[in-house]
């Protein structure tokens, strides 16, 4: 019985050894100045108020962004019940861009909206994606704001839509069905589908909602590993993205790394315990999607 007592304790201590041990592999990537990003800034809405901006209603082109700043504290750091949020006020289209690139890793995250919506997006529906596998320049991607990059999408009705972020020029794969609306969602038993604008099709939709009501917090998964990306909603994969690819001006090379950005895009949104770690393989349940 001794031993039995005793191989019973070991078993214990090796579980929260290994437990504690899984814990410190997570990366806490808010801090109160946000240290671990950098902020940049599109083009103003004459809303805004901005000066030498006063008359744009086009803010997805054709005057220069902002650029690096957090004018009028778009981005900010606030506490609630305890807990450090990132709040994002959603007024100017904007990024907030990690300063590391990362690669095969799960990132978790809780977000939830706010009231505040602003123009041009004032009878839109609440958006403020997550761009992952970002690189090139700030703004080279999308409307002189967002990096060349890959798309959780996170809008109401919409969470965990993939979208790809550079016109023609990036593209990756899904399964997917087309349903009557002529939309294609993602099927795990479909083929592969090819999503590009070069294509006229660069989103491909998610296979359910499972957005929580409005107010409530959503726990958002993205994991990536090699070629393969995994959208999780509240518990729910309901996106993977295979074989992405950008097309470099001579040849069409691999997306498998790159910087985080999480967008301003007129809505106001809070995001809190968003984390990272690196990853050598897919846990299960996920190991099925692999290719």
């Amino acid at each position: 019985m001794k031993a039995i007592k005793l191989t019973s304790v070991c078993l214990l201590l090796l579980l929260f050894s290994s437990c504690k041990k899984d814990n410190e592999n997570w990366i806490n990537l808010i801090d109160k100045d946000l240290s671990q990003w950098d902020i940049w800034l599109g083009i103003p809405h004459k809303s805004s108020g901005i000066k030498g901006y006063e008359n744009v209603e086009n803010v997805r082109g054709g005057h220069p962004p902002l650029g690096l700043g957090n004018k009028k504290n778009i981005f900010s750091v606030i506490e609630e019940d305890g807990e450090q949020l990132i709040k994002i006020t959603g007024e100017i289209f904007g990024a907030l861009v990690s300063k590391q690139e990362f690669e095969n890793y799960h990132l978790s995250f809780q977000v939830k909206w706010g009231e505040k919506k602003w123009a041009p997006r004032l009878k839109a529906t609440r958006n403020n994606g997550l761009l992952y596998h970002s690189i090139g320049d700030f703004g080279e991607g999308l409307w002189n704001t967002w990096m060349t990059s890959l798309e959780f999408e996170v809008e109401e009705t919409n969470f965990g839509d993939f979208i790809t972020i550079n016109d023609k020029n990036v593209r990756a794969e899904c399964p997917a069905t087309k349903r009557e609306s002529g939309k294609y969602h993602f099927d795990e038993n479909a083929p592969l589908k090819l999503f590009s604008w070069a294509e006229s099709v660069g989103r491909c939709f998610k296979s359910e909602d499972f957005e929580k009501p409005f107010g409530e917090w959503n726990t958002v998964e993205l994991i990536t590993f090699k070629n393969t990306s995994i959208h999780i909603v509240n518990g729910h994969v309901v996106n993977v993205v295979y074989n992405p690819e950008f097309f470099n001006g001579t040849e069409w090379v691999p997306m498998v790394k790159g910087k985080l950005q999480f967008q301003s895009e007129a809505a106001e949104t809070y995001f809190k315990n968003v984390k990272i770690k690196s990853i050598t393989e897919i846990d299960e349940p996920f190991k099925k999607y692999l290719k």
